[in-house]
């Protein structure tokens, strides 16, 4: 089995989670990255989009609005704007999420925003599909 490193989800209302995991696929500014155990240390900006956590045979998978990743070879540590837990939302929490999304695009400037806005919309899209199916 492939090592595990420490991974910590903090957004300013809570610590999400603080634990272990094998692999994630973190949403970075500049494209998805994977961290497993003994990544090379990394610095990034999220974007909008799905952490993919795994530890083992277990996958949890949770929104991120934007943030920072920080990465060392024992540890990942997202500090987030806003974390959903997927598998436990609220009823209503990813609706809310997705209104959120709409009016970062309607009120983005430059194409920049739009892209972020865009990147939230479509994450957010994504779940709704595989919660109807």
């Amino acid at each position: 089995m492939a090592g595990t490193f420490k991974i910590e989800l903090v957004s300013p209302e809570r610590v999400l989670l603080s634990g272990e995991a094998t692999e994630v696929v973190v949403p970075g500014l500049e494209g998805d990255f994977t961290v497993l155990a003994g990544h090379a240390p990394v610095i990034s900006a999220l974007r909008p989009g799905i952490l993919d956590i795994r530890d083992g045979s277990s996958r949890r998978r949770i929104y991120v609005r934007g943030g920072f990743a920080e990465v060392d070879p024992t540890q990942l540590t997202i500090l987030a704007q806003n974390l959903v837990d997927i598998g436990a939302a609220a009823p209503g929490q990813i609706a809310a999420e997705l209104q959120v999304a709409e009016q970062m695009l309607a009120s983005a400037t430059d194409d920049a925003g739009r892209l972020l806005a865009n990147d939230a919309l479509a994450a957010l899209k994504s779940i709704d599909t595989r919660a109807a199916a």
